[in-house]
C-alpha cells in the first residue's frame, strides 16, 4: 500500500490511532504541520511521513463528525440560539472573508 500524499485540510490515522489533520505542507522545508482534534500540533518531516508506508500504517480518515473541537466557537452561535440584538455584535465574525476590505482603502 502506497503511503498517501499529504493533502492540507484531509485527515489521517497512523496504525489506528488517534486522527489528525494536515494543516500546512512545506515542500521547501520538507515539514507537515498536523493538528489533532483537541487542537494540539505537531511538525513532522517528510521522510518520517513516507516511512509509514512500509513500518506503519498511514491511512486517509473521514474528518470527525464535531469539527468544533479544537476551534473555539460560541455555542450559541453555533446552536443560532443568540437574540437579534447580539447579531451586530457578531455579524463581523459571522461575515464572509472578504467583508469589511474597504476599510484597508
Amino acid at each position: 500500500m502506497a503511503t498517501p500524499f499529504p493533502n492540507i485540510g484531509a485527515w489521517y490515522r497512523l496504525d489506528a490511532g488517534e486522527a489528525f489533520e494536515v494543516v500546512a505542507y512545506d515542500a521547501d522545508d520538507g515539514t507537515i504541520e498536523i493538528q489533532y482534534f483537541d487542537g494540539t500540533v505537531e511538525e513532522m518531516d517528510i521522510e518520517d511521513w513516507d516511512a509509514h508506508g512500509e513500518e506503519r500504517r498511514l491511512e486517509e480518515v473521514e474528518p470527525p463528525e464535531d469539527w468544533s473541537g479544537s476551534v473555539d466557537v460560541d455555542a450559541d452561535i453555533e446552536r443560532g440560539t443568540r437574540s437579534s440584538d447580539d447579531y451586530e455584535e457578531t455579524r463581523g465574525l459571522l461575515a464572509g472573508p472578504l467583508e469589511g476590505l474597504d476599510m484597508f482603502e
